[in-house]
């Protein structure tokens, strides 16, 4: 077919492709902002009174509300510039000319209107979404293209398997959010203290008292009965500031002794009276309950320390403020507690831990991946609970690719345990742990 002349309306035409093409460039930067912006960085962007920061946060609280008529717009710019492209082509060239701007068109589609404005979005994610927002909230509030793509997604949802009911997934999981702190340490964006902070407020929540608490065999505590001149004596033998108070047994705790009400008594001549009659109302939590509500409850209550009572109404252990502060901060040592090797290698990939430590504390510790289960807490709970019995000192005990070795055994408790790894591979320390640190010490009331 001969070639004919470039007329005016062709010119038109190809005006209206250039405006097209903008169109769907511009749309596709913002279906890119759009989408790679989370709720929790629009409302940063909103704190920070970034302008259309408010119109972001609007859109990214409803993706479903903004996505479909974007890409509903995208696709239509792009289809219409197509076929506009083929109506002149043909006139002027014929069906080889057709042939010919159908590849070019690919190209300068996928060029101009795709890859450069999502590459960019990518780059300036917060500048895109913060330019597009505007633009995407007009186009979405267009009667006609708000009314079509409503449709659509009606259609979608009927379409797609559970796409018509259930709520969205959450924004950020906590596993993101300690990823996040991960990555935020990486690009030095963040210090080591401020990440381990991170990690340990997040885990703080689904800690429980049955995890940081004192337990019983550790408890000190002193009969109702008892001096107050003995009780202050222990006390500052001890370094103990409240003692639990007990009526014939620990299980049954009547009240709590502080140091300074036993002074008190003692310099006004009372120190051979009985300790219940200076001893303060005492508190009592569940083992179950939650570290995060009962440190509110503490300072809220005005109380340092509370009984741990178990399930069957017994006393399980103390728990102490020190003790819920320590979750967040790490260990606090004072001049009365006692420091302990908190791991100590003993060469060749083995490792003596105490058996009061947790064992996920171990894992993490060692890279190790000892089983995790409700039934016990401690390394030394874990050994009771695949043995079957109180073991002796030197006896082994293998669990999977680890071989535990009961180290000491005090009474009936595992006071240490060396852990192996079976097969020549070695356990280490993970990278940032100091071998030589000290251990978490013996937690006092």
């Amino acid at each position: 077919m001969i070639a004919t002349a470039f007329t005016a309306t062709d010119g038109a035409i190809l005006a209206v492709v250039f405006l097209l093409l903008a169109c769907s460039a511009s749309l596709a930067l913002a279906e890119t902002g759009l989408t790679r912006t989370s709720r929790a960085k629009a409302k940063a962007l909103v704190d920070g009174r970034h302008r259309g920061a408010r119109a972001l946060q609007r859109l990214v609280e409803d993706p479903e509300g903004f996505l479909a008529p974007v890409l509903l717009m995208v696709l239509l710019c792009q289809l219409v510039a197509a076929t506009l492209v083929g109506v002149i082509a043909a006139h002027l060239f014929g069906g080889w000319g057709v042939a010919a701007a159908t590849a070019f068109e690919v190209s300068v589609i996928f060029v101009f209107a795709e890859a450069v404005p999502k590459q960019w979005a990518v780059r300036h994610a917060d500048r895109a979404a913060l330019l597009a927002a505007p633009i995407v909230t007009a186009v979405i509030g267009f009667p006609p293209v708000r009314w079509i793509s409503r449709l659509l997604i009606g259609i979608a949802r009927v379409i797609t398997p559970g796409g018509g009911s259930g709520p969205s997934s959450s924004d950020v999981t906590e596993s993101e959010l300690l990823a996040f702190a991960d990555v935020a340490f990486e690009d030095q964006a963040i210090e080591t203290d401020e990440r381990t902070l991170i990690h340990q407020i997040i885990e703080f929540g689904d800690t429980v008292v049955r995890e940081v608490m004192v337990p019983r065999p550790d408890v000190v505590a002193v009969d109702a009965d008892s001096l107050v001149e003995e009780v202050l004596e222990l006390a500052i033998t001890a370094g103990y500031s409240r003692i639990p108070v007990y009526r014939e047994t620990i299980d049954d705790v009547v009240g709590i002794a502080f140091t300074k009400d036993l002074v008190r008594a003692v310099r006004g001549a009372d120190q051979h009276g009985r300790v219940e009659t200076v001893a303060r109302v005492a508190h009592y939590v569940p083992e179950t309950k939650r570290v995060a509500p009962l440190l509110r409850e503490m300072q809220t209550g005005k109380f340092h320390i509370a009984v741990v009572i178990d399930e069957y109404g017994g006393t399980a252990g103390v728990v102490t403020l020190e003790d819920l502060i320590e979750e967040l901060v790490g260990e606090i040592v004072d001049e009365f507690d006692t420091n302990e090797p908190m791991i100590e290698p003993l060469g060749e990939g083995v490792f003596r831990v105490p058996g009061k430590m947790p064992v996920e504390e171990v894992n993490e510790l060692l890279e190790a991946d000892l089983p995790v289960d409700d039934d016990w807490d401690t390394i030394g709970g874990l050994v009771l609970a695949k043995s079957g019995h109180v073991p002796s000192g030197g006896e082994r005990l293998e669990i999977g690719p680890y071989v535990l070795t009961v180290d000491r055994v005090v009474g009936r408790r595992i006071g240490a345990v060396r852990v192996e790894r079976s097969g020549g591979e070695q356990l280490r320390f993970v990278s940032g742990v100091d071998e030589a640190a000290a251990a978490p010490v013996t937690k006092l009331p």
